[in-house]
């Protein structure tokens, strides 16, 4: 299973984490199990330690829960969307964790199986939940209004051309419903263009179309930021949260969460922020970016962005 998952800054993570961590009883909760990876890692390198692994892909949970049986009892299993963490653990029980990780990519499974439809790179059903409940990319391209396609691609993509796009996607479903992976994508290259050699071929002119559907379909904003509230809250006094995100719009939510949440809030009088209530530490003033031989090893960790903070 390992040539399926490549866990991303495996190592800036695990140092990050590690120092709060290891003592017996001490607990880290991995809210993207996804192929456990990450998990696997901290299990084998810290033996005292147990681990809650969270995930709404049934798949993954099953895979990931094969590949983690030899740490026994070490780990507990939960279906779920880490946006709902806090409801997780008072469902469950499980004790506040000392570390807290959130790994946001798709996972390589996902990307790999034709049949999730998250790649254009292969046919496949337009779907890409990462769950198997609510919305699908094919109800959202089938359905939604014109100027509601617009949005999500200006949005969630940062799509240039937003509009033409959208127009065209209602014109063509007008006469049939747009079903697979690759309809999508040959409209979109019809709008567009193919890649120009040369002018950023490497990146396909259909990527950010992908890339907004997904977000529209998972929900991936729109809970972010109340996750990291949940996960601050949740964490033990001295406990540490990493957050791996993959384009500007998840990190400039990380970003801007952890700032405020370390700032505290404001005093009416002064305007000034009340250090005393801070409730973390900004442990990456910048985030952390995979390094050349990450890169060479595992491509798709190219656009990875970690961030961590601990709480006070």
């Amino acid at each position: 299973m390992d040539e399926l998952h490549i866990p991303v800054l495996l190592e800036e993570t695990f140092e990050l984490l590690a120092p709060a961590l290891g003592g017996p009883g001490s607990l880290i909760v991995d809210c993207t199990l996804g192929l456990g990876g990450h998990a696997e890692a901290f299990l084998e390198r810290l033996p005292q330690t147990r681990l809650v692994g969270i995930d709404r892909d049934a798949r993954a949970l099953e895979l990931s829960r094969r590949r983690l049986a030899r740490f026994g009892d070490r780990v507990r299993f939960l279906e779920g969307n880490f946006h709902e963490l806090e409801a997780l653990r008072e469902l469950h029980g499980f004790d506040a964790p000392q570390g807290i990780l959130a790994d946001l990519g798709v996972s390589s499974m996902q990307l790999d199986l034709a049949e999730r439809g998250f790649s254009f790179r292969q046919g496949g059903p337009l779907d890409m939940r990462m769950g198997q409940r609510g919305l699908s990319a094919r109800d959202v391209v089938n359905d939604y209004p014109e100027a509601e396609l617009e949005r999500i691609f200006k949005d969630y993509g940062e799509e240039r051309q937003a509009r033409r796009i959208a127009r065209a996607i209602a014109e063509e479903r007008r006469q049939a419903r747009l079903e697979t992976t690759t309809e999508l994508r040959d409209l979109i290259l019809r709008v567009k263009g193919g890649p120009r050699p040369g002018r950023g071929s490497r990146v396909d002119p259909a990527t950010l179309v992908f890339q907004a559907l997904r977000i529209e379909v998972n929900q991936e904003l729109s809970g972010l930021g109340g996750f990291l509230d949940q996960a601050v809250q949740q964490l033990e006094e001295g406990g540490r949260l990493v957050v791996i995100s993959y384009h500007s719009l998840e990190d400039r939510i990380v970003k801007n969460r952890f700032r405020d949440t370390a700032r505290g809030e404001i005093d009416p009088v002064t305007g000034r922020p009340l250090r005393e209530q801070r409730l973390i530490e900004v442990m990456t003033r910048k985030p952390l970016r995979p390094g050349p031989v990450e890169l060479a090893r595992n491509p798709r960790a190219r656009s990875a962005r970690l961030r961590a903070a601990r709480k006070l």
